[in-house]
């Protein structure tokens, strides 16, 4: 079992353990160490939301890395995607964001990428732990061989380029006006130029980061803002970022969300009529909903089931050769181009469909009707801050068989530990809305009981 690595990486509050300086530098170190091979001189990228505390995490990644002998390339506040991209672009042996994603400014984490560009497995994830837990000072570089550290001014327009590049040769978006909610995050200076360069009118939200702002009643996490601000300026599309920009949601013209469950479906038939998807399939998670499953299977193409996670999702997809691949939150994976989540790259992809097509958004990106599904969090207190013991609690098992009686064969219902939040996440989905809500509730309460 890994320690300190969740299901994102680490993450926790900011200067509390484990997101502190010192946490922060033993992970460089032991992670640098685990990626050095031979005598070369070794490179990793290090790039960062909007948060304060990134200042703090960065300068103790930097001295560690530095200290056994790595060379660190410093991208500033950029989106998760863009550090897996100059990753691979660079030709460097680790890539790291600093960020806590969808979570507010007062937590933090961190997470690498390898030499490929994908995050590292758990495999790789517990070696590191395992130097870490080893402690000491082995492995140091001596005097001459220490790491420099420098700043990379045009990573910026390298991303930029990249994202637009992904859009299909000989379209423009010229006509459309697009609401562009950054959540004050990674991607408040790239995503409305790649949006203003490739034709569009950009209307564009929450791009005022302070270091405390970030996901703050705006972003993928909060559309309510997109919604109106789409209303407000009879925008064709509203898209919205989280903290990282590695995930997404739409607005359509009417203010109505548009969540990645829809846009897998989207995507799936527009790559399938193209002849361009692969693996007869499509994967998502254990949280995509029914709806969409169904829909795939009628357009005669798999849907594949992982544990939540974008990981997982990629290490579905490349196991059977699939390029389309996400979850309902709005991390879609399209390998074709990314190597994980890439918010702008996905909503170009829709974009690319509205152009091609015309027409409203309202009737473009509702691909399927989503049966009726509720998820609460549900808090956990701090003595038992995973969640695992009320999972296990007897009164919470008797809820969560009583809520799958009343859901029958055609419902599910999933209950899990977040990865990334003290919180326990209870879904459950089926045709019946009254019951399906019912059966939150009860389960929920239940959960809350069980953790006081």
């Amino acid at each position: 079992m890994r320690k300190l690595f969740g299901t994102d990486g680490i993450r926790g509050t900011a200067n509390s353990e484990p997101i502190t300086a010192e946490t922060a530098l033993a992970v460089a170190k032991a992670a640098g160490l685990e990626f050095r091979r031979g005598d070369r001189r070794h490179l990793v990228v290090i790039g960062k939301d909007t948060r304060l505390s990134g200042y703090l995490l960065e300068s103790a990644l930097t001295a560690g890395f530095v200290s056994v002998g790595m060379d660190v390339v410093l991208l500033g506040p950029l989106p998760t995607p863009a550090v897996a991209m100059l990753t691979r672009s660079l030709r460097a042996d680790l890539g790291v964001v600093i960020s806590a994603s969808h979570n507010p400014y007062h937590d933090n984490g961190i997470k690498l990428f390898g030499p490929d560009g994908y995050k590292l497995s758990d495999a790789v994830e517990r070696a590191i732990e395992t130097r870490i837990d080893d402690g000491g000072n082995g492995g140091l570089a001596p005097p001459d061989r220490l790491g420099q550290a420098q700043r990379l001014d045009d990573a910026l327009g390298r991303y930029i380029e990249f994202v637009k590049n992904s859009f299909p040769r000989g379209l423009r978006l010229d006509g459309l006006k697009i609401v562009v909610d950054c959540a004050n995050g990674a991607a408040y200076r790239v995503a409305p130029m790649v949006f203003y360069e490739l034709g569009a009118e950009v209307v564009p939200l929450a791009v005022e980061p302070d270091g405390f702002n970030i996901n703050k009643d705006c972003g993928a996490t909060a559309p309510g803002k997109l919604c109106q601000a789409v209303l407000d300026h009879g925008a064709d599309l509203g898209i919205a970022l989280d903290g990282d920009a590695d995930r997404m949601v739409l607005a359509d013209e009417t203010g109505r969300l548009v969540d990645g469950d829809q846009v897998l479906g989207l995507v799936a038939r527009s790559w399938q009529e193209a002849g361009d998807l692969k693996g007869g399939g499509v994967v998502g998670t254990l949280m995509s909903n029914l709806g969409l499953e169904r829909y795939i299977e009628g357009l005669g193409l798999e849907f594949q089931r992982t544990p939540v996670g974008d990981r997982y999702v990629v290490e579905r997809m490349r196991e059977g050769g699939y390029n389309v691949g996400g979850e309902q939150s709005g991390h879609i994976v399209l390998s074709d181009y990314t190597t994980t989540g890439d918010g702008l790259i996905a909503a170009l992809q829709v974009l690319a469909v509205l152009v091609r097509k015309g027409g409203k958004a309202s009737r473009i990106t509702r691909v399927f009707e989503p049966l009726p599904q509720v998820l609460r969090n549900v808090p956990v207190n701090n003595a038992r801050a995973d969640g695992g013991a009320a999972l296990e609690d007897e009164r919470v098992r008797q809820a969560v068989t009583e809520g799958e009686r009343r859901l029958g064969r055609g419902g599910r219902l999933l209950i899990r530990k977040s990865g990334t939040e003290p919180v326990v996440r209870v879904m459950a989905e089926g045709e019946d809305e009254k019951a399906v809500g019912e059966v939150v509730e009860a389960i929920a309460r239940t959960i809350a009981e069980a953790t006081r």
